[in-house]
């Protein structure tokens, strides 16, 4: 049975410390990688790495910072030695409806997902570059970049910018043997995340049996697709977006089902009451 080897391999993961990046780690880990995780908040990226082991290396980053990148990955060579890829996970996200989206908070959300790739591609395509050493980035999309998606109008925005990158930079960087490859997940329930994207249990019942498989994306599941680009079965691989949602995609965007309720300052309540919930975290 052929597995998965990722021995040797030093893997970058931001938003490392929760959610679909932790999966992530815990699948690289698994499959003999060393992993860097980094996050703002520096409490929730060390509790991970303690719990998931010693393979795991905690750093406070903010993504939205050059500086802050490049004084993070710094470290990450002086502690690893080398970086082999970089997975840029780290995302925000809210409902809102986008005539009542305030320039900061659209600002919000496109600093952390489109410069917070920018900035760590761009450092980490340098890097491999100058060292002449091949490497790989693997970009978190989602299934609405291609089509936008109402009521998440910055992520839809700013994923799609991340989709236009992965692409630009497979081409220009496939001479220098950098992959540049995007997984576009589906429906994978994220403590937190989650909270701020479903308005309650009605509207999670009615989403997921819209949904043609009936069921959410497993953690484990995102982890194998994306340890197997890391990999070195997958040499071949750049340019690619790959969709992963239970075809959850082709019934159109995630969100757009809201727009059809017709009563708006009800969908203004329920998106003032997510948010200020979101704030209280």
């Amino acid at each position: 049975m052929l597995s998965i080897d990722l021995s040797g391999k030093v893997i970058v993961v931001t938003g490392g410390g929760t959610g679909l990046g932790r999966a992530m780690t815990e699948t690289f880990v698994k499959c003999g990688a060393r992993v860097a995780i980094c996050g703002r908040r520096s409490h929730i990226v060390e509790e991970a790495a303690q719990s998931i082991g010693p393979a795991v290396r905690p750093y406070t980053c903010d993504v939205r910072s050059w500086e802050s990148v490049d004084t993070f990955l710094k470290q990450v060579i002086l502690d690893l030695g080398t970086i082999d890829a970089v997975v840029n996970n780290a995302a925000g996200n809210f409902l809102y409806a986008s005539e009542r989206l305030s320039p900061k908070g659209f600002r919000a959300v496109v600093d952390i997902v489109l410069m917070g790739t920018f900035h760590m591609s761009r450092w980490a395509g340098a890097y491999w570059i100058d060292n002449r050493r091949p490497g790989h980035i693997l970009n978190i999309v989602t299934t609405y970049t291609d089509t936008g998606c109402a009521f998440v109008l910055p992520s839809a925005a700013a994923k799609a910018g991340v989709q236009a990158l992965t692409l630009s930079l497979a081409y220009e960087w496939a001479p220098y043997g950098i992959r540049a490859n995007a997984i576009a997940p589906g429906p994978f329930p994220t403590q937190g995340a989650w909270s701020r994207l479903m308005p309650g249990s009605d509207f999670e019942e009615k989403y997921l049996q819209r949904l043609p498989t009936r069921r959410y994306g497993n953690y484990a599941e995102l982890g194998a697709l994306a340890a197997f680009l890391l990999s070195d079965l997958a040499p071949y691989i750049t340019g690619a977006v790959i969709p992963i949602d239970g075809a959850e995609r082709l019934q159109g965007a995630m969100f757009n089902y809201l727009a059809q309720i017709t009563d708006r300052e009800t969908l203004y309540h329920v998106f003032e009451m997510m948010r200020q919930a979101a704030r209280s975290e």
